[in-house]
């Protein structure tokens, strides 16, 4: 093993590794450690971004949740309600008979729409959540 390298085990639904192998395979990676490394070095990028925003900003947060898990959905309400200063507004797309799409406008202070980024990405049921910057504001 190359120094350096330190092995891991990791606990997935077979759904979510069936799909990764489909897609690390359509893009040519060599091995599963490769691709996830590569996912690894992606979100650590991504958050490094998000650390180092500072002051007044407006955005969309996009977030994909699935609606069958209990509570999601009334954590999301609640939370847009507690961020009313920064929410702007928001719109909500079903996507499938599972899966639901929120994309929330905000505009505020980047430290406490970071506030809010966090708090939604740690809600169970809440698949994926993306902060998109569009201007900082003037």
């Amino acid at each position: 093993m190359e120094e350096g390298i330190t092995r891991i085990g990791v606990s997935l639904p077979k759904n979510l590794l069936d799909e990764f192998d489909r897609i690390i395979s359509t893009r040519g990676y060599s091995s599963r450690s490769e691709a996830i490394r590569d996912a690894i070095r992606t979100y650590i990028t991504e958050y490094r971004w998000l650390e180092s925003e500072k002051g007044e900003i407006v955005g969309v947060l996009v977030v994909l949740y699935d609606h069958h898990v209990k509570g999601v959905s009334d954590l999301l309400i609640d939370l847009q309600h507690d961020f009313h200063e920064i929410i702007t507004s928001s719109t909500h797309i079903h996507l499938n008979e599972d899966q639901c799409l929120e994309m929330i406008l905000v505009k505020g202070k980047m430290e406490r729409i970071k506030v809010l980024v966090d708090k939604i990405s740690a809600a169970r049921g809440v698949m994926n959540v993306k902060l998109i910057s569009a201007v900082k504001k003037v």
